[in-house]
């Protein structure tokens, strides 16, 4: 069955390969501006753990392997991602706190992270137990994780910019 998605996994693992290079360029040339802003910092951290998670689950899927140990990597994979999250949106609520702040964004944020790797778990798990499904359910959190990735990627480099910049 995994012959099927092969194709599918070479393209989103080279996406997440791809991403990781681009992240590194983008970062490297604002590297002054995300050392000094711990929250630009945080994020440019997090995304490049986010698609070294993909990468992980993308090179996982094309190896020759049994399903069952397929599955228990995945879902190793995700419980070990699920933790960037939540350590992110706690670590957001007690400065929040201590600036006097909501931090709903964060929690938006953290939240769609959480799903998708709740997702890749769930996924992972069926894959353990046989069940070929459980593929539909890891490309779904994939790609969204893709997606996610792209657009806070996009935010922290729109945020770089000074505001004469972006007046141009």
């Amino acid at each position: 069955m995994l012959e099927a998605w092969h194709d599918l996994y070479v393209m989103l693992g080279s996406s997440a390969a791809a991403l990781i290079g681009l992240l590194f360029v983008a970062t490297s040339l604002h590297l002054d501006d995300i050392i000094a802003n711990q929250v630009y910092r945080h994020r440019a951290r997090n995304i490049a753990l986010h698609l070294l998670a993909l990468l992980v689950q993308a090179t996982a899927i094309l190896a020759p392997q049994p399903m069952t140990l397929l599955g228990l990597e995945i879902c190793a994979v995700n419980l070990l991602g699920l933790s960037i999250p939540i350590t992110f949106t706690h670590r957001a609520f007690i400065r929040d706190r201590e600036l006097g702040r909501r931090g709903g964004s964060v929690l938006s944020i953290a939240i769609a992270y959480m799903a998708g790797y709740l997702t890749g778990v769930v996924g992972g798990a069926a894959l353990f137990f046989g069940a070929g499904w459980g593929l539909y359910l890891v490309t779904a959190a994939f790609v969204d994780f893709l997606v996610s990735v792209i657009v806070n990627a996009w935010a922290v480099m729109l945020g770089l910019r000074s505001p004469e910049e972006m007046r141009k």
